[in-house]
């Protein structure tokens, strides 16, 4: 371990734990929220991995520029945000090894799942586990039942001989995200993320989209008022669930204009700035069981789904593959007939063959010359070993996959009938209903698939088998050795399968709707059937698998839709606050603005939800009168509308005016109400050694003063706080001095009490922030 020179001369606070050199300079880094890693994002957008020891456990590049990142609650998963509005979820659970010796491997930092949300970069992301706090003996408890009745699910099938060029990523031998999503269903937790445009994003567990919202269509109410405002050109910086999942607080910058008269340009200019949101989330918190519920059944059936389509993939390859082996082989015989002049087709030629009449030149050219024993062999086990490989497929995967949706299904259908819990979430019957007969007819399909797929390989089994014999007859050799076949297969063959692919028919993947055929005493019996209850639908005969998959598929979006537009639609803004207004928009990636929200326990008579909230941020010096040097602090935002209709308010503020020299390079809120600030000396340069500092303060026991809330557009003037500001020195406050000019992010564990700091000069620095008081004490004497 890492100390310092000076730690001999007196106790420093904030004991140095590693001095590293980094490779690339850091934009992002994250603690893990359980274990000792640190996950950092470096500019040119590649993800490490670290232990508290420095050691690298592994890096991957998504290929694309990264603005976001945070860990899921449980810290096995990692939600990384693109630039071009793509969240994807990576495996670190898996990679993890607590030995001695280095872990990285291929599967490390896997891709798990991709969500396509936003059509902007998303720049915030936040992962909120419901708080134990909130879970009561009477909440309804859900068991998954389908385990008792099926298999583990099948896996997505692999393509035979292809093999996956970077194992980093997704890799279909793992079951990693099944376990990984698994034990997520053992605890509710909501993924929110934030975008540059002003969308908000909720998914559950990080994988079922459950909710979205734009800032600009909210319309924000005044406080004591009776006006209202709406919002242009917002762009989302952070985003923070409470921990009973009730309630979102937003910070964005963005203009703030009345809604009720033409904006002018003095308006915008007026209400620029950077704003605080709360938004009413309680749906999440309220109905936490059924969203539990149908997220765990919808994000199955949508895991099965894809195996479905992998499927049906491989499938149509390897079919097609085979019978265009068997089209190049058979072609010669077409131009062999031409050539001898004959008036037939392959078809008549083999059928006279097959009667016993005189074999035709052409016939005994291609069968003797061209084909030959080892061509026959060479096509009957390409097509054949295709026919017994999509059997292994639909056996394997497939029908399993079938069957345990239908299963689903039944039992979301099931639940939609409980209007009372689960009509309040958009789980509608009709829609589910009819996604579940789609997935029973899907079962029905999938028979008769594999039904024709039998046959039509027992046909191509006979049809080579008497091609082996005729060879043999025809250079007169003996046969008695080979398979025997059926001459009136061989007769069906020809007629209807020569020339056409009732297979590849059936796995067509082309939107085009082609109807097969199907007679009409069959089409009757089915229509008749529907009178003795079941499937309504009696146009099935005439689609298609691949069509059938693609009707399911459709009727699981609108059925999922619906409880996606339904949460949207409950999601509401409760309370705004402009914070400090802000010259120009938007703020360039240089000058972003350092800010923190957190929650903290309060069990004080005016708090019923046992949390209460701060926000932290630095003061632009050009939006406050003096061009200070001020870091706001604001508390109790979250419950202060409720608060105010109940006659008084909890909204309180402080403005910190900075050490004289220092000015705040990264901030961010730490346990007990506190507050790490990191701070560079004012006179240094960012790439010279600097007088930089770290600090925390103990925010609850500043001089907070009450904030009045007007109609004003500027419903809180800071500037009216500067009087009764709170000066930092640095004698009296717990800090360290770091020798580097040093640049954000500023890296907080509050389960591990340890910061990683950066410095300009590309190196990282471990501190410890929680101290041994043995140790000091024992210094100390």
């Amino acid at each position: 371990m890492e100390t310092d020179a000076s730690d001999s001369e007196h106790v420093v606070p904030f004991q140095l734990q590693f001095d590293k050199p980094i490779a690339s300079q850091v934009k992002i880094a994250e603690w893990n929220p359980e274990k000792d890693l640190l996950a950092m994002v470096t500019e040119d957008s590649k993800i490490m991995l670290h232990r508290f020891n420095w050691q690298r456990l592994w890096t991957i590049s998504p290929g694309k520029s990264i603005t976001s990142l945070c860990w899921r609650p449980d810290g096995k998963a990692i939600a990384v945000g693109l630039e071009d509005g793509t969240i994807s979820l990576h495996d670190v659970e898996a990679s993890i090894s607590f030995t001695s010796l280095p872990c990285i491997n291929n599967a490390s930092g896997k891709l798990l799942r991709s969500l396509k949300s936003h059509t902007a970069p998303v720049v915030c992301l936040n992962w909120e586990e419901e708080s134990e706090l909130n879970n009561t003996g009477n909440s309804l408890v859900f068991e998954d039942r389908t385990p008792r009745f099926f298999p583990p699910a099948p896996r997505v099938p692999r393509t035979p001989g292809v093999v996956t060029s970077d194992a980093s990523f997704m890799d279909d031998n793992e079951d990693s995200y099944r376990q990984l999503s698994n034990s997520s269903y053992q605890r509710f937790n909501i993924l929110c993320s934030g975008d540059k445009d002003g969308s908000i994003c909720f998914s559950i567990f990080g994988i079922f989209p459950i909710g979205k919202v734009n800032v600009h269509k909210f319309s924000v109410p005044v406080s004591n008022s009776d006006k209202t405002q709406h919002l242009l050109n917002a762009s989302i910086y952070k985003v923070a669930l409470s921990k009973d999942l009730c309630q979102l607080i937003v910070l964005f910058s963005g203009d703030l204009i009345e809604s009720t008269a033409a904006a002018s340009e003095a308006d915008k200019v007026a209400g620029c700035g950077m704003h605080g949101l709360v938004l009413d989330t309680s749906v999440f918190g309220k109905r936490k069981n059924e969203l539990h519920q149908l997220a765990q059944q919808a994000s199955n059936i949508e895991d099965l789904t894809e195996v479905i389509r992998a499927s049906l993939s491989v499938m149509s390859k390897q079919w097609t593959d085979a019978v265009q082996s068997f089209s190049q082989k058979f072609v010669s015989l077409d131009t062999l007939i031409t050539d001898h002049a004959l008036d037939s087709s392959p078809q008549e030629e083999f059928l006279s063959l097959l009667g016993g009449a005189r074999t035709s030149p052409a016939v005994h050219q291609f069968l003797v010359n061209t084909l030959g024993e080892a061509g026959v062999k060479r096509v009957s086990k390409l097509v054949c070993g295709a026919g017994k490989e999509l059997q292994r497929v639909v056996h394997d995967h497939l029908q399993p996959a079938a069957e345990i949706i239908a299963f689903r299904m039944g039992e979301l259908r099931g639940l939609s009938r409980w209007r009372s819990r689960f009509q309040v979430i958009g789980l509608d019957e009709t829609l589910v209903a009819h996604a579940t007969e789609k997935s029973g007819m899907m079962l029905v399909q999938v028979e008769r698939f594999m039904r024709v797929l039998t046959s039509v390989e027992q046909q191509f089994s006979n049809f080579f088998n008497w091609l082996l014999k005729c060879i043999k007859l025809l250079m007169q050799e003996p046969s008695d050795q080979l398979l025997p076949y059926n001459s009136e297969l061989v007769v069906i063959f020809l007629k209807f399968l020569y020339n056409q692919d009732p297979v590849r028919e059936l796995l067509d993947p082309s939107e085009v709707d082609h109807p097969v055929q199907a007679d009409l005493e069959t089409m009757q019996r089915v229509c008749d059937l529907v009178q003795f209850g079941g499937f309504s639908d009696t146009e099935y005969l005439r689609r298609t698998l691949a069509k059938e998959f693609q009707q399911m598929e459709s009727s699981f979006k609108e059925a999922f839709l619906m409880p996606f537009t339904t949460i949207s639609r409950k999601i509401h803004v409760v309370d705004l606050l402009p914070l400090f207004p802000l010259p120009s928009l938007p703020l360039s990636r240089s000058n972003v603005i350092p800010m923190s929200i957190s929650y903290y326990e309060d069990d004080s008579e005016a708090n019923e939800n046992n949390f209460n909230d701060y926000i932290c941020f630095r003061v632009p010096a050009e939006s406050l009168s003096d061009d200070g040097n001020y870091i706001g602090i604001v508390r109790g935002f979250m419950h202060d509308q409720r608060n105010l209709k109940r006659g008084y308010s909890t909204l309180e503020a402080v403005l910190l005016s900075m050490p004289a020299g220092y000015n705040c390079a990264d901030l961010s809120l730490y346990k007990d109400t506190q507050v790490v600030l990191l701070l560079n000396g004012m006179t240094n340069a960012p790439e010279t050694p600097g007088d930089a500092c770290m600090m925390i303060i103990q925010a609850n026991e500043l001089p907070f003063a009450p904030v009045s809330r007007s109609i004003d557009l500027s419903l809180w003037k800071m500037h009216h706080l500067q009087d009764s500001s709170a000066c930092l020195q640095t004698e009296n406050e717990k800090i360290r001095s770091i020798p580097y000019s040093v640049v954000a992010p500023l890296a907080v564990s509050a389960t591990r009490g340890v910061a990683c700091v950066f410095a300009a000069r590309r190196r990282a620095l471990v501190y410890i922030l929680e101290e041994d008081e043995d140790e000091v004490l024992e210094t100390e004497a």
